[in-house]
């Protein structure tokens, strides 16, 4: 038996033990007080933070169709440095995975690379064109746990109650993309103020609220499991606290730059800052941020989108939507929730890790620091400050949003099932 002990660590941020992990099984085998001085290997945590491995509901790792953004492989190296070991990308890539033997594909070669498990998202229309539904039930069979056709909404009512009732019977989730798109053709900045003074087209609140209304009555008369995907407006999060008082089975995520950033952003008119829905102003951010702590919105989610500088470094309104936000997710939470005083740990723990394997039942990932569960671990130093640039992150694109922004949080190793994935010792190195 390979052993590694982590000694003087802090699991949840709390007092400092020690964690033997059995790496040959992928367990952690023993908790204690004492060092395990017998172990292969010893690592001094040196009061470091602890949680289980990072589990991010939304990503687009462009392979196929378009490695030139990024691959599987890149894609799990930004994920193992971001803290993450099981991640769910979406379905609109060239080919849409809308067929089982794609999704095998996508599952396979993240499983052969090693760095993180990463999960396929089947789409729930053919080709992404809201006209005929996957066969949900064949893709099921495999390992696609949640279903969407995200960056495109289920715009077509009887469409939308067919896919809730086909994806009933299979017990997967379906996540949705929240967009009328007859209300936001040729939008590229949230309607306001902003936008107007600008002179960029306005995507209005309404064009994500009537769509959640629609589905979420949908998923109390029919049933399912309903995943609302970036939810962005204060008038969402009055629309999710209604569906749970009423029982109704949804589950929603809100993306780190939607916590954090607002379309003042857009000022500079950079491309980068372009992504849907929209960033949209404070009082939006403030209410996102309150339903995540009393559980109105469920989990965070990343939306990583990475993009070349060709379709960046354009015109505003010519700019693709999207930012990557693997490797500063974490640090965002942290630093908005955990260093304000607004939450601990533990609250971080169960927005990234553990209610998003709970949505999904992954019954391997998002698991307690205890005796015989998976040694898929994070380990977080909170005294590390550093500066986010592009160019240093292992994303192959580069278009964060927070070039230049400084952090005191950064991912200090991971660890998928006892293989260590990610050092940041060793990245420094390099």
């Amino acid at each position: 038996m390979t052993t590694l002990a982590l000694n003087n660590v802090r699991p949840y941020g709390e007092d400092e033990i020690s964690i033997l992990i059995d790496v040959a099984d992928g367990v952690i085998d023993s908790i204690g007080e004492n060092p395990f001085d017998d172990a292969d290997e010893v690592m001094d945590c040196g009061g470091k933070v602890l949680l289980p491995g990072l589990v991010d509901m939304h990503v687009h790792l462009r392979e196929p169709g378009r490695e030139d953004t990024e691959t599987i492989a890149t894609g799990s190296d930004a994920a193992a440095a971001g803290g993450f070991t099981a991640v769910f990308t979406m379905a609109n890539t060239q080919p849409v995975i809308d067929q089982p033997f794609l999704a095998d594909a996508v599952w396979d070669k993240g499983q052969a690379y090693g760095k993180c498990d990463v999960y396929p998202v089947g789409s729930i229309t053919n080709g992404l064109k809201g006209e005929s539904l996957t066969e949900i039930g064949l893709m099921s069979r495999g390992h696609v746990k949640m279903f969407s056709d995200d960056g495109k909404c289920v715009n077509d009512p009887q469409l939308m109650r067919r896919a809730i009732e086909y994806a009933k019977a299979y017990d997967v989730v379906l996540a949705q993309h929240a967009e009328d798109h007859r209300m936001t053709e040729g939008a590229v900045a949230h309607e306001g103020e902003n936008a107007a003074r600008l002179g960029l087209r306005g995507w209005p609140r309404v064009a994500e609220e009537s769509v959640v209304a629609r589905d979420l009555i949908m998923t109390r008369d029919y049933g399912g499991r309903y995943h609302l995907c970036h939810a962005s407006t204060e008038g969402t999060v009055s629309l999710l606290r209604w569906a749970k008082e009423q029982g109704i089975d949804v589950s929603a995520e809100v993306t780190p730059h939607h916590l954090l950033l607002t379309d003042a952003k857009l000022e500079s008119y950079d491309g980068v800052y372009r992504v849907n829905p929209p960033l949209r102003e404070d009082r939006d951010t403030i209410a996102l941020r309150d339903a995540l702590l009393d559980g109105t919105i469920d989990v965070v989610a990343t939306d990583h989108a990475p993009h070349g500088s060709e379709d960046k470094c354009v015109e505003f309104e010519n700019a693709k939507p999207g930012m990557i936000g693997l490797e500063t997710s974490l640090a965002i939470v942290a630093q908005v929730f955990v260093e304000s005083g607004l939450a601990d740990w533990r609250f971080v723990a169960k927005v990234m890790s553990e209610r998003p394997a709970e949505i999904l039942q992954l019954s391997d990932q998002g698991r307690s620091i205890a005796v015989g569960e998976p040694a898929n671990l994070t380990l977080v130093d909170t005294q590390a400050p550093w500066t986010a640039h592009g160019e240093e992150m292992a994303s192959k694109s580069k278009n964060t949003p927070y070039e230049g922004s400084e952090f005191n949080t950064r991912i200090a190793a991971t660890w998928l099932r006892g293989k260590q994935t990610y050092d940041a010792t060793e990245r420094r190195k390099s």
